[in-house]
């Protein structure tokens, strides 16, 4: 089953939403925001991505700027960072067959789900 870490209010993550919609697969929509991952799965999440936790930062938001910008962290502390305030987690993120990427891309999206 592809799982999507969803956030209704962004565009690129609707626009994921609707093509997995029309791929007629199987599918299931985590509100990150209103459940953010565990410190585990975001851990594995980022492992699938084959990312350094930065990648995964959406780092010109508000919190990360005014709050982590110039800090100098570990992965460990980047991940809690986004576990705490899940709004730097990059979206969408598309899990399917025990991989994953970042669903931005329609085109990119549509070969990764087919």
């Amino acid at each position: 089953m592809i799982q999507i870490y969803h956030n209704a209010r962004c565009g690129k993550s609707r626009n994921c939403v609707a093509l997995i919609e029309e791929s007629n697969k199987q599918y299931e929509i985590v509100n990150y925001l209103a459940t953010p991952p565990s410190f585990e799965t975001l851990t594995e999440i980022i492992k699938k991505l084959n990312f350094k936790p930065l990648q995964l930062v959406r780092q010109k938001e508000k919190i990360w700027v005014e709050n982590f910008k110039d800090k100098v962290m570990n992965d460990d502390e980047i991940i809690q960072a986004m576990i705490d305030n899940p709004i730097l987690i990059e979206r969408p993120i598309v899990l399917y067959n025990d991989k994953a990427i970042i669903g931005r891309d329609l085109e990119i999206l549509s070969a990764f789900i087919s």
